[in-house]
């Protein structure tokens, strides 16, 4: 007879991510937006959210690591503890020194811990739970994940317009400290394991054998690569920096509303998220992989219409802004499909003991391409300042490109191994 899934410690660890997860999204949301606010340029904007990216993109895979070989629970409270002080510290200084350095400084940390804590939730799972109960314990993590990132920006945005950053930073602070607390109690199995070199030596040896298996074995795999950056590079990026850019100093709405609306276009993103993931679960045995980039083509062609209302409504702020609300929320739906597409994709194509060191390795080269796009088209809005259209018709075209990659490789694989199996 297999346990409960809610046992005392999974349930700690539940309520300690609820409680986390939403100081997390509300500061990840008030942080750019007071840097946006205060500025009111996009160059620094992008310039600042691609350095703050880069430590997430190279802790990522670390955190994997440290998660196999350090206590769980420990990784957790540390990290909860750490990020409280660190916030406290942020708003002991945000109105002493100069915010450009600090707001760089405070995100990459924040981004970092973040990249560096999710694998130990993620690896908590197998110690707390019975195997039949992998795939329910990691739904129960996953909607948290993207209920706290449907709330938080509403939240945020409301506490922001009514009362500033600084009880926005309190407020996130005791969330972390709470949280931090509260794990403390659980009881998480450890096997310590035995070290044959130092983390980095390791950290090296994986992502050494991860390549040549890429590389010699599986060079399809490079191609997916391939397609993961530029979706990054052209779509991702562009729609993290127009979103706040285009609601908060473009739009002609009232800064408080600005900053309210544009909280409600993130949760459209967080809803078109669930949303994509609930239709993954329900269409899963029709995702056929060589019909991957329909949904990429449908997600690219979203976007068009933003760059339409710009250019032919520029002067009606609601017209553009439920383009750009519609328009987050079922791109999320088809980028999600896609993105769940690509993961089975992955896991099938690489054996079992190499799955998570190559799945590392993607999420580092993919993830590269994200710093570059943040500061690209922070540039281009620049640039182009009262004729932002263009800039979105550039991202809609070039992602529109990747897409139509993507149809043919993933049709021209299909074809491939039809031929192979009918001969």
């Amino acid at each position: 007879m297999s346990q409960t899934l809610f046992s005392r410690n999974f349930t700690l660890v539940i309520i300690g991510q609820i409680i986390s997860l939403l100081g997390n999204a509300i500061i990840s949301f008030a942080l750019p937006l007071y840097l946006l606010n205060q500025t009111g340029s996009s160059v620094l904007f992008g310039t600042v959210t691609a350095f703050a990216i880069i430590p997430s993109v190279l802790l990522s895979p670390v955190g994997g690591l440290i998660a196999d070989r350090v206590n769980k629970r420990n990784i957790m409270v540390a990290l909860d503890f750490f990020t409280a002080i660190l916030v406290l510290i942020f708003s002991l200084l945000v109105h002493r020194v100069s915010l450009i350095p600090l707001m760089t400084v405070a995100l990459m940390l924040l981004y970092g811990i973040s990249s560096t804590y999710h694998p130990a939730v993620q690896a908590s799972i197998p110690a707390l739970v019975s195997k039949d109960q992998y795939v329910q314990a990691n739904s129960v993590v996953n909607t948290i994940g993207s209920f706290s990132r449907l709330i938080g920006p509403v939240l945020g945005g409301m506490l922001y317009s009514a009362y500033g950053l600084d009880p926005i930073l309190w407020f996130a602070a005791a969330c972390f400290f709470l949280s931090a607390v509260m794990e403390i109690f659980i009881k998480m199995p450890h096997t310590r394991q035995a070290r044959t070199g130092s983390i980095l030596n390791t950290v090296k040896s994986d992502f050494q054998l991860s390549l040549r298996f890429i590389r010699f074995d599986k060079p399809v795999l490079i191609r997916v690569q391939l397609i993961l950056c530029g979706i990054n590079l052209f779509l991702s990026a562009m729609i993290s920096i127009s979103t706040p850019y285009l609601i908060t100093e473009v739009l002609p709405f009232e800064p408080d509303l600005a900053n309210r609306l544009f909280g409600f276009s993130q949760s459209a993103f967080a809803l078109g998220g669930l949303a994509g993931g609930i239709c993954a679960g329900l269409l899963a045995k029709k995702l056929m992989i060589h019909r991957a980039g329909n949904l990429l083509i449908c997600a690219a062609l979203l976007v068009f219409p933003m760059g339409f209302t710009l250019l032919f409504c520029s002067q009606n702020g609601w017209i553009n802004y439920i383009a750009i609300l519609a328009g987050c929320f079922f791109l999320m739906i088809f980028a999600t499909l896609f993105s769940v597409q690509m993961m089975s994709f992955i896991q099938t194509e690489t054996p079992q003991h190499l799955i998570g060191k190559v799945l590392a390795v993607s999420s580092v080269f993919s993830q590269c391409a994200q710093p570059l796009g943040t500061a690209m088209y922070g540039i281009l809005f620049d640039l182009f300042k009262g004729a932002e259209y263009v800039v979105i018709f550039f991202a809609a075209i070039a992602s529109l490109l990747v897409a139509i990659v993507t149809r043919s490789t993933f049709k021209g694989l299909h074809n491939a191994s039809k031929a192979a199996a009918e001969n």
